[in-house]
């Protein structure tokens, strides 16, 4: 780490020398490597590296933020004038600053949140090949007449943090990915499905020849797709779109959205947002996770905390500016790139698991609409009234009767939030671990 430690120091002193009075600046180095393949062949491969830096500075209550992928010292010198310039002449803010000395983090355990694979890294070659495995396991299963995509790849990231109020650190993640995307039939009767794993340690990795299976079952589990009937029915969002539904619960109490009053849940801290007996963890320590840090983007400490408690909301996600402007202080989330300022984010976040597996939620719904894709959106975030295309499987006395595709589901999420109830099939290796989910009372606009 000590190249980009040497970056942002440098960027700092720039910063100090062109008249900030405080300034934080972030380093990035990645390395990426993605091989896509078609018909057996190498259809696509890229390579990417290089080293982004960004620098924030403040004045007074002023500040601005630049970028830049050259790291020549002409260049940090310029980035910190033109910052500066920049500062001078922006809106005040009151709420904006860097952390106090005494938030700061200190002695935090990267290799407890074990996010760099100790192998050596897939070589293009490798990736290939499995691509190409997970392409020839789609086209074997029966029925699959085509595989639009089939692609690999690996990435290696390391990250350095350093700001004028003392606080300096870093940490580096890996990762490698394999995905497949899959075709039945022809024409405008075409359906399509995928499946795709993405891990930390390679050897965690779903195997070539099971990413393809999957995908290609799931596409021709969907051959003969047709609109379901429209009226007010059950839902259940698969696992695999249920995090989704979790997402909007996110950005509604997402520092930013609150403090602006765009939120259908900005009067809910203390009241339930959940039925009774489920929580909402975020757990930024999870050991293997992408979502894991040991530390936030303004340098504050982080920590698993319930965001929701047995049904009830106990705070907002904030970080510095938001949490100040909302009185509450930050909650350890901020999330910053190179170009822009920090602002909230959530990390690794666990929704509590129900006892049933999803077929037995299904037996519980009866007749309904199982969702297993979904696309577009017209969500109100200030009001919470939700819409968006769905495709999936049509259920009957609790069992999968044909697939379906092209049709609407809608309701309002503060509602649709208060009824879930949560099956036992959530992946424990993926940053947001939400189980399928059965939603009472939804209006399904189909034939």
């Amino acid at each position: 780490m000590q190249d980009l430690s040497d970056l942002t120091d440098a960027l700092l002193h720039a910063a100090k020398t062109a008249g900030a009075e405080a300034a934080d600046a972030l380093a990035v180095d990645g390395t990426s490597v993605s091989i896509d393949v078609l018909k057996g062949r190498l259809e696509h491969a890229e390579r990417s590296e290089g080293v982004e830096i960004g620098l924030r500075v403040l004045i007074g209550r002023r500040q601005a933020c630049v970028s830049a992928s050259d790291t020549r010292p002409e260049t940090l010198s310029r980035m910190a004038e033109r910052a500066v310039a920049m500062a001078r002449e922006a809106p005040e803010d009151p709420h904006v600053g860097l952390a106090d000395p005494e938030q700061l983090a200190r002695d935090w355990d990267v290799a407890g949140l074990d996010l760099v694979d100790p192998a050596d890294p897939p070589s293009p070659e490798a990736l290939q090949d499995m691509a190409a495995r997970a392409e020839a396991a789609a086209l074997a299963v029966d029925g699959v007449s085509q595989v639009s995509a089939a692609g690999a790849g690996h990435g290696d990231r390391r990250i350095w943090l350093a700001a004028t109020n003392g606080f300096a650190g870093g940490y580096r993640r890996t990762g490698t990915s394999l995905s497949c995307v899959a075709i039945t039939g022809e024409g405008t009767g075409m359906e399509r499905d995928y499946y795709g794993d993405s891990r930390i340690h390679f050897a965690d990795l779903d195997d070539p020849e099971t990413v393809g299976r999957i995908a290609g079952e799931r596409t021709i589990a969907r051959r003969g797709a047709t609109k379901p009937p429209t009226g007010a029915w059950p839902v259940i969002y698969d696992e695999r779109v249920a995090g989704a539904l979790i997402g909007h619960l996110l950005g509604a109490i997402n520092g930013t959205s609150v403090a602006r009053g765009a939120s259908f849940l900005r009067d809910a801290l203390g009241a339930a947002v959940l039925p009774a007996g489920l929580s909402l963890t975020e757990d930024p320590m999870l050991p293997r996770v992408s979502g894991s840090r040991p530390f936030d983007g303004e340098g504050l400490p982080v920590a698993r905390r319930d965001i929701v408690r047995d049904g009830v909301l106990t705070g907002w996600v904030t970080d510095l500016a938001t949490g100040r402007k909302l009185g509450t202080g930050s909650t350890g989330n901020a999330a910053r790139g190179t170009s822009a300022p920090p602002s909230p984010s959530t990390s690794n976040v666990i929704l509590t698991q129900g006892e049933r597996s999803r077929a037995e939620l299904m037996a519980e719904m009866g007749t309904g609409l199982l969702i297993t894709s979904m696309i577009g959106s017209s969500i109100n975030a200030t009001t919470g009234d939700y819409s968006r295309g769905a495709s999936g499987f049509w259920v009957e006395n609790g069992e999968i009767v044909r697939p379906v595709n092209e049709c609407t589901v809608a309701g309002n999420l503060r509602d649709m939030l208060r009824s879930i109830v949560p099956a036992n099939d959530a992946r424990a290796w993926v940053g947001r671990q939400v189980p399928s989910l059965l939603v009472e009372g939804l209006t399904i606009a189909g034939d």
